[in-house]
């Protein structure tokens, strides 16, 4: 989806101050280190830090006695078999949190067949902030018996990431300001004991902190509500929803915001629960602007048994009873909502194109009741789209084509004339009589 950068190389190292350099481990024993979680062993061993997996044991962590808020962090990694692992930053183990689980991000380290090395994860709290799908261009194949070296750069909420110098992942999150480093050695099955992830040259740098500068064209993952960063407003994206008020919206068929149904607090935007009938309550609402090739991002969480849904490219021509005609990003509980054993092999379910295509159901994309989820919608020039669900594209399809009309036609818009082929529409958020939340609604209008 993004233009690929050239490779930096090496030149950011070269321009370090080799002074400014900490080194966290000594080459000779764990000191400065602590365990924490599971029982698989560390050791040092020919001036290299080895962990290995044991079984019947949670994840093990290897966390340094310090904490560090902004930083520059360095290593050398190898895995000489093929184990998940990982290299905890900003982390944190309190016991007012799952019993002093450790928690917090972490750069991944990962030999399978996804390529995942370099992502975001956000151990034990949201999960994957930057799965490597963002920044596919990316991914690395990350062989046994290899060293590969890491770096992570945390500058006040500007987190990246970089292997053997090349960008891998950039999220913007104000989550943690600091915490410990923790080596990870990943719980593992039956006849997994016994495996090896080695790390080396391990050191931070604390002071006269510079961000390597990536290029614009690359996705950035904000985690920060409601609000546009310097490289997202370079990159074009705009707030659709300012998080405070009204602006930019009204009811769908109507000139002025619903007076009922919809409630804005904290910096989020509310369709108050309410016979779960479909736009009987305050009814749908629609951005003031239309919309042609775009990217559009949203942050929704929904309650029990909730149905929502963000529409795109609708006009507002068929003056119809119900939800105004658009195509549809469904947002559903997929377990409890009756909806989603409805349709056609469950296009009517989470992520999917409402009634034409179902959503790929990718575990790494799924979130819990109660927990946000971040939504996207990428509609090219050429009337390719996608959908996104929490980082990994769920779906994508073309209309106008052949495939599109032959959906159309065996779904409930086949009577609607053209349906889905405007040059231009609103966007639409869904009342469907359900408890849903959304924030951080944005867009960046494609040429």
């Amino acid at each position: 989806m993004k233009k690929l950068l050239p490779l930096f190389g090496l030149f950011f190292f070269a321009t370090t101050n080799a002074q400014q350099w900490q080194a966290l481990f000594n080459g000779k024993d764990l000191s400065g280190w602590k365990q924490l979680g599971g029982a698989a062993q560390y050791k040092v061993n020919k001036g290299e830090l080895i962990g290995v997996s044991v079984t019947n044991t949670p994840n093990s962590f290897l966390v340094t006695e310090k904490e560090y808020g902004d930083f520059i962090f360095e290593a050398d990694v190898k895995l000489n078999d093929s184990v998940n692992s990982g290299i905890q930053f900003r982390s944190e183990s309190r016991a007012d949190y799952l019993n002093g689980r450790v928690h917090g991000y972490q750069m991944e380290i990962d030999p399978s067949s996804r390529k995942w090395s370099g992502g975001i994860y956000d151990e034990s709290r949201r999960g994957w902030l930057y799965p490597m799908e963002l920044n596919a261009k990316s991914k690395i194949d990350f062989k046994a018996g290899q060293w590969y070296h890491y770096r992570i750069e945390c500058i006040g909420s500007d987190l990246k990431t970089f292997i053997n110098g090349k960008f891998m992942a950039h999220v913007i999150d104000n989550a943690t300001p600091k915490g410990f480093f923790a080596l990870q050695v990943h719980a593992v099955g039956a006849g997994e004991a016994g495996r090896d992830i080695h790390w080396k040259n391990i050191r931070v740098q604390t002071s006269n902190l510079k961000s390597t500068p990536v290029d614009p064209a690359y996705e950035v993952a904000n985690f920060i509500p409601n609000f546009i960063s310097p490289l997202e407003a370079q990159q074009g994206y705009k707030l659709l929803w300012d998080g405070k008020t009204t602006n930019g919206w009204r009811g769908a068929y109507k000139d002025k915001f619903p007076a009922k149904g919809w409630e804005i607090k904290e910096g989020e935007l509310h369709v108050l629960a309410a016979t779960g009938a479909e736009s009987q309550n305050g009814g749908d609402i629609v951005t003031t602007g239309e919309y042609g090739a775009f990217i559009l991002q949203f942050d929704f969480k929904i309650t029990d048994s909730a149905n929502s849904g963000v529409k795109y490219f609708v006009t507002e021509k068929e003056n119809n009873g119900g939800s105004a005609i658009g195509l549809e990003y469904q947002i559903l509980d997929d377990e409890k909502h009756p909806d989603a054993k409805l349709g056609s092999i469950g296009n009517r379910t989470q992520g999917s194109l409402y009634d034409l295509i179902p959503s790929i159901k990718h575990p790494n994309a799924k979130r819990n009741i109660g927990e946000w989820n971040r939504g996207m919608l990428v509609v090219y020039p050429d009337n390719r789209i996608e959908h996104w669900l929490n980082g990994i594209k769920v779906l994508e399809y073309q209309r106008g084509t052949p495939y599109y009309y032959a959906l159309v036609a065996k779904s409930k818009y086949e009577h609607w004339v053209n349906f889905g082929m405007a040059a231009k529409g609103h966007i639409l958020l869904q009342d469907h009589g359900n408890h849903v939340v959304f924030r951080s609604i944005k867009i960046k209008v494609l040429e």
